[in-house]
């Protein structure tokens, strides 16, 4: 197999029905990707699964598995994902994909032309850039996500249409110049905090159109509920919290007043000065 300049990083927990399918389907893709799944100790086996595949030809040399002790959340299995090709200087473009199919494989190209050949340091599999692309879901979880999204996108300013997108690509000199250990959102927040943090430092993205499905074989249920959304409501004005506040607002980083004006009106709304 052709050496790749590209790690897909798929965290898992209770996956063994998708894994392996999920896996392979990326080794058909005509580019080539590696791949590092982070298992948080699935009690189903999964991890023994890709051990398996990873002496198995193709697949040797280009599949890498970390295992953790325990259930520790998205945001942390990511972290831990970034800081391992960080430590690996072949590759160039990091990903963030699911192992469940509702991240299609064949959008992985499309990620990666769009940093690779047009410029940009983060592209987004978007779900809402062009309507609203997603396939069996029920419409309660539909309208959950895209509001939410709409939520995020006027507290915070940032140009994103599907800010908890988690299907991404990054070019590898974002990811070395973000600390790393001081993001602190695990679940969906997580993924607005590292959209901010690299539009913050005036990085450029793009938000390509994707259709995103319902998990396959779902056996664990991640819909964005009224709790969640209500969690992430809560994270969001911690993000924006008045200790927080000086050194967003105040950074030469700082992208520009399109962020900063619906921020501030945002603080004097929540009477957060």
């Amino acid at each position: 197999m052709t050496a790749s300049e590209s790690i897909i990083i798929i965290p898992t927990y209770n996956e063994k029905e998708n894994i392996s399918l999920i896996i392979h389907a990326i080794f058909k893709l005509n580019e080539p990707f590696d791949i590092l799944v982070i298992d948080d100790g699935s009690p189903d086996g999964t991890a023994a699964i890709v051990k398996d595949l990873m002496e198995r030809e193709p697949f040797a040399g280009h599949l890498f598995l970390v295992e953790r002790s325990g259930k520790l959340g998205l945001g942390t299995a990511y972290i831990t994902g970034f800081k391992w090709a960080l430590d690996h200087p072949k590759y160039e473009y990091i990903f963030e994909m699911d192992a469940d199919f509702s991240h299609d494989p064949a959008d992985v190209p499309r990620l990666l032309e769009a940093c690779r050949d047009r410029g940009n340091d983060l592209a987004i599999g978007s779900r809402y850039i062009s309507g609203v692309n997603v396939v069996n879901w029920p419409m309660s979880r539909v309208l959950m996500s895209y509001f939410a999204s709409k939520y995020v996108r006027l507290v915070t300013g940032i140009p994103i249409h599907d800010t908890t997108a988690g299907f991404k690509c990054y070019r590898r000199r974002v990811l070395a110049t973000i600390p790393l250990d001081q993001i602190r959102f695990k679940g969906y927040a997580f993924q607005i905090e590292m959209k901010f943090t690299t539009l913050a430092a005036r990085r450029r993205c793009n938000e390509s159109g994707i259709n995103c499905r319902k998990r396959c074989n779902d056996s664990d249920s991640r819909a964005l509920s009224f709790t969640t959304f209500s969690r992430l409501k809560d994270a969001i004005s911690r993000l924006f919290s008045p200790p927080n506040r000086p050194s967003l607002l105040k950074s030469s980083l700082f992208f520009s007043p399109h962020v900063e004006l619906p921020l501030l009106l945002h603080f004097q709304t929540l009477r957060l000065e």
